[in-house]
């Protein structure tokens, strides 16, 4: 699998009629999840290189509906909206490992479009007044009675064996 399958409006490459089928694929696969939208200026020194892609305050999320490619132009409905949008691209690059889409629009050159599906966020828990058991089927219980946080986590015999050494290599002789 190629790292990114890159198609441009009006190339004569004999790859760019696949690259474009493999890219409306992958943008008609879309259809129904939500997909970050995040569009930014591309600066006169530095080139792509130079952006910075951290969330910004017009960044959006929203389900995206009926993606589709139709020629040069990829069409799509945000969710509750009658209205279907485009825009005519000049270029569409698929980072295929991230799977994200960067679109450069025709009528405006200075800028790129990335789409994909927005990163996990994990949430963070902190146990003040931490208790832990060994339960049944190599459950390990970690819970905070003053908080009311419990947590099950079910251990592979690896995954025992690995946290035995991690703990192993953490603990003071006593």
């Amino acid at each position: 699998m190629q790292l990114t399958t890159v198609w441009q409006s009006g190339s004569n490459e004999p790859e760019n009629a696949i690259n474009l089928d493999h890219i409306s694929q992958w943008w008609g696969n879309l259809n129904g999840k939500e997909i970050s939208w995040v569009e930014r200026l591309i600066p006169q020194s530095g080139g792509l290189s130079e952006i910075h892609w951290h969330p910004q305050r017009f960044d959006e999320t929203f389900v995206i509906v009926n993606p589709e490619i139709r020629d040069d132009t990829l069409y799509w409905y945000k969710p509750d909206s009658p209205v279907e949008r485009n825009t005519i691209v000049q270029k569409l690059e698929l980072d295929n490992v991230q799977q994200q889409l960067y679109f450069y629009p025709q009528l405006e050159s200075d800028i790129v479009i990335c789409i994909g599906i927005p990163k996990v966020k994990y949430q963070t828990l902190e146990f003040k007044n931490l208790e832990i058991a060994w339960g049944e089927d190599n459950i390990m219980l970690l819970w905070d009675a003053e908080q009311e946080l419990e947590i099950k986590i079910a251990l592979s015999p690896e995954n025992i064996v690995k946290l035995h050494k991690l703990l192993a290599n953490k603990l003071p002789v006593i």
